[in-house]
């Protein structure tokens, strides 16, 4: 249901180029990303996945990176030096680690740190409670990328649910 919530709401906001890290919670979507005609490149560092989502860009794609929230603190300065200081915009979907019943215990300082990190370094982001949530803003941070020239994040949640689930 994630995976094919994410790759809809992609296809909305007019995504045609993504490069990710490998990270568990966007496993099926990476899996499943070529089905949906979005051209996918992993690569092995979030800063290099900046630069090659960014010469994407620079190419008339609309480019998405999917990773970890770990990989935040390795690319931020490529998100201030490249993306912020030249005006590319960059739709990011960031997998959340170190919060609610993290298992390892090496998460939990990013996790906590990661709306912090995102604060301070003047990136927008969206934190969607609900699988609907998530659709939208996810459309409405790419929007927001492309019209303001800037990195936008979506954190995105294990454990997302439907709107009628949540009544439950």
């Amino acid at each position: 249901m994630l995976a094919t919530t994410i790759l809809s709401a992609l296809l909305k906001a007019k995504v045609d180029f993504a490069v990710s890290v490998p990270a568990s919670l966007f496993a099926e979507v990476l899996e499943k990303i070529g089905e949906y005609g979005i051209k996918h490149v992993t690569v092995t560092r979030e800063e290099e996945g900046v630069g090659v989502a960014a010469g994407a860009y620079l190419g008339g794609k609309r480019p998405v990176i999917l990773m970890q929230n770990s990989g935040l603190g390795n690319c931020l300065n490529a998100l201030l030096s490249l993306n912020k200081t030249f005006g590319i915009p960059l739709l990011m979907l960031v997998a959340q680690r170190g919060w609610r019943k993290e298992k390892i215990v090496a998460q939990i300082p990013m996790g906590e740190a990661t709306i912090p990190i995102l604060k301070a370094a003047c990136i927008p982001f969206y934190v969607p409670g609900s699988l609907q949530e998530l659709t939208l803003q996810i459309v409405e941070a790419a929007e927001l990328a492309w019209v303001k020239e800037l990195p936008v994040a979506v954190i995105v949640r294990g454990g997302l649910k439907s709107e009628e689930d949540r009544r439950y």
